[in-house]
């Protein structure tokens, strides 16, 4: 498939006036057609259909396009629990990063990138490196790509080595300003708090006193008592 022609699939099921209201919202610059998530989604399960090599360049010319919704439909793209071309999607996945430039285009991303890193989970040795980038949508990209690990109810020794790996992460950027980051603990801590509080009240009672009022309400957002 050309990309001229996903990227007029796109616009086709966009809405100006959506356009705009979304480019007033993330104040980004750059072009918007205002076509809904669902949708982008569906055009994309589309695409899975492509050979992997296609996939893969169509992914990357949807990113190259800098447009909001072709980038999130680059993701959509490689967001399923497998996909052809394992490593090379990883490669074009992590090279995507250093784009970041705010939360909504990188959620999705990460949300691929983490079924990559369930895929493999030695990859989650790249993503230490991210916690040292100049870049707060990098290091805050630690935290949402490891998500899963949050979330797991009966974690392995590795996946709870992995845990606890992330939260030294989290309990590094407490010295931060940046609201991004901030919330990105607290969503962290939040999820996790589902499968092990006890986990949460201990990081809580080491390091709550240097986290945001609101970064620590999202994480006590399920504990009881």
């Amino acid at each position: 498939m050309k990309p001229a022609t996903a990227l007029a699939a796109l616009e086709a099921h966009g809405d100006p006036a959506r356009a705009r209201g979304m480019a007033a919202y993330h104040k980004t610059p750059r072009r918007y057609f205002g076509t809904p998530v669902p949708d982008i989604a569906v055009l994309a399960r589309g695409w899975q259909h492509l050979p992997p090599e296609d996939q893969i360049a169509l992914a990357e010319a949807l990113w190259a396009s800098d447009i909001h919704e072709a980038r999130i439909a680059a993701a959509k793209l490689f967001e399923r629990r497998r996909v052809p071309a394992e490593a090379a999607v990883w490669r074009v996945i992590r090279g995507w990063v250093p784009d970041f430039d705010g939360w909504a285009i990188a959620d999705h991303v990460c949300k691929a990138g983490s079924l990559r890193l369930l895929a493999d989970p030695a990859r989650i040795d790249t993503v230490a490196g991210w916690t040292e980038s100049a870049s707060i949508w990098t290091r805050r990209a630690a935290l949402v790509i490891t998500l899963p690990w949050a979330r797991v109810a009966d974690p392995l020794p590795f996946d709870t080595a992995t845990r606890e790996r992330v939260l030294g992460w989290a309990a590094g950027y407490l010295d931060e300003n940046d609201w991004f980051i901030h919330k990105a603990v607290g969503w962290w801590l939040r999820d996790l708090s589902k499968r092990d509080p006890d986990r949460v009240r201990d990081f809580l009672a080491r390091h709550g006193a240097a986290m945001r009022p609101f970064a620590r309400r999202e994480a006590e957002k399920y504990l009881a008592g």
